[in-house]
């Protein structure tokens, strides 16, 4: 009877243990890492051109099938404002997607602050005279300027944000330009598009260990070294921006997304935030992601076009 009785107090142990393992929630996917990215083979650009002289000086071409006029998107990298992490290729992958939808592509390199006259003002140059150039691209491109839209990633999300709130700068700043080109909307992916509050909350390398070096030292005449380099210093911005964020970013947390959000709102802009669920940081640049595929549409939508 004892053993009749051991039997089944095992029997029993072991339903429970099944009960107890059924009733845990499933481990969540695994978020992409940079190889599951850079290990694809690297798409090529249509042409590259140069805005000005030196290596950083160029901006990649990617222009779809078809007579156009080609709508056009400014594409801006992240890689935490250094050229030691990332560069325009990094953007590759994307930019081939988008041109097989039917949208040209303006991929720019500019200067990291890890590189000479890189940092403040040389990147904020760099990026302004890509962007402008645009509005004297070669007609044989085929490009349409009248309304065209941003995507900037990590990084690059604050710099493509910063390109379209120029009209806002303050005229004693180095990085003022009159007529800067206008850009409709912008797709702030994964971006640290507000200086100050991402500084806490990514990682100490991508942005607080170079703060310094991006947005320059204070001085008499700029005492705020944000006041000319920080989008959220700039409002509000002409454009409508759209914020994408990743629930499971760890280098953009989605509250950078949403209170960025609602900072460009409280002073009269236009703007809106979305959040994939179950995205990290690499899938929001990833195609064949829901993370990509979204902010594609967003673009899509915003110059008229069609997926």
């Amino acid at each position: 009877m004892a053993r009749r009785w051991g039997i089944i107090s095992l029997g029993m142990l072991f339903l429970a243990a099944c009960a107890d393992q059924q009733s845990q929630p499933p481990e969540p996917p695994a978020i992409m890492t940079w190889p599951d990215l850079t290990s694809r083979p690297l798409p090529a650009p249509t042409t590259t051109i140069r805005y000005r002289d030196g290596a950083a000086g160029v901006i990649d071409v990617w222009i779809p099938d078809g007579d156009g006029p080609h709508q056009v998107v400014v594409m801006i990298h992240g890689g935490c404002w250094q050229k030691s992490i990332a560069d325009r290729t990094l953007m590759n992958y994307a930019a081939e997607d988008l041109r097989r939808r039917g949208l040209a592509v303006w991929n720019v390199e500019y200067r990291g602050v890890d590189e000479e006259d890189g940092g403040y003002p040389g990147t904020f140059l760099d990026v302004a005279a890509a962007v402008d150039a645009l509005g004297d691209a070669d007609p044989a491109l085929r490009l349409e300027t009248d309304h065209v839209a941003a995507f900037g990633h990590s990084a690059g999300g604050h710099l493509a944000v910063w390109a379209a709130s120029r009209e806002n700068l303050p005229e004693t700043s180095p990085l003022y330009r009159e007529n800067p080109l206008r850009l409709t909307a912008v797709i702030n992916s994964g971006g640290l598009a507000d200086l100050e509050a991402s500084e806490p909350l990514t990682l100490p390398s991508c942005l607080a260990d170079i703060a310094g070096q991006l947005t320059g030292a204070p001085s008499d005449t700029r005492p705020n070294p944000l006041s000319d380099t920080s989008p959220a210093e700039l409002l509000p911005p002409d454009a409508h921006i759209i914020s994408v964020n990743g629930s499971r970013d760890r280098i953009a947390p989605p509250v950078l997304g949403q209170d960025f959000t609602v900072t460009i709102k409280s002073a009269g802009g236009e703007a809106s935030y979305r959040e994939i669920e179950g995205s990290g940081h690499v899938e929001l640049i990833a195609p064949g992601t829901e993370a990509f595929d979204v902010q594609a549409q967003l673009l899509m939508d915003a110059l008229g076009g069609e997926s």
